[in-house]
């Protein structure tokens, strides 16, 4: 017999995981990551950059995820990494670049909490967040394309990131 929503009996948890959106602005992205920060016990959802669509389209594919996550709205990422830096956490940008260790290989460290960046549909995480960052981590994929929707990547990262941290 198919579970629905009324009677799966998942244990709730959360995780030292920040998610920080470097112009992440499609509505329908923003909602779908509200949704997976959700389902994988993301402490906190931090969108930045500018005209951020918080609307009907995102509550759409969020189904009110966003009255349950922790979630902040702020002008500047670097801004916002840099604070988390000083905190104590551990900066994670999920970006290829030709320094970036494939997500299969990396050891994510219970020691601090995590802030991973995912970054612009279009241009990816920024150059000033990658400079800041402890890691750059990316999925190897093996077709002709050299990039995959942001939500799809947000969702192996996390949870490769939880399967670790259990």
């Amino acid at each position: 017999m198919q579970l629905t929503h009324y009677n799966i009996n998942f244990s709730k948890r959360s995780f030292p995981i920040t998610l920080v959106c470097d112009n992440v602005t499609n509505a329908p992205n923003i909602g779908s990551l509200f949704r997976i920060s959700d389902a994988f016990g993301v402490e906190k959802f931090i969108l930045c950059g500018d005209h951020i669509p918080l609307g009907r389209k995102m509550t759409k594919t969020s189904r009110a995820t966003e009255k349950s996550v922790d979630y902040d709205m702020a002008q500047s990422a670097s801004e916002v990494i840099e604070s988390l830096k000083n905190k104590g956490f551990q900066i994670i940008s999920l970006e290829i670049t030709d320094t970036s260790k494939p997500i299969h290989n990396f050891k994510f460290s219970a020691k601090k909490p995590i802030a991973l960046v995912i970054g612009d549909e279009n241009f990816g995480v920024s150059d000033t967040i990658l400079n800041m960052s402890d890691a750059v981590i990316h999925i190897d994929m093996f077709g002709q394309n050299s990039s995959m929707n942001v939500v799809q990547a947000t969702n192996i990262v996390l949870y490769e990131i939880t399967k670790q941290l259990l």
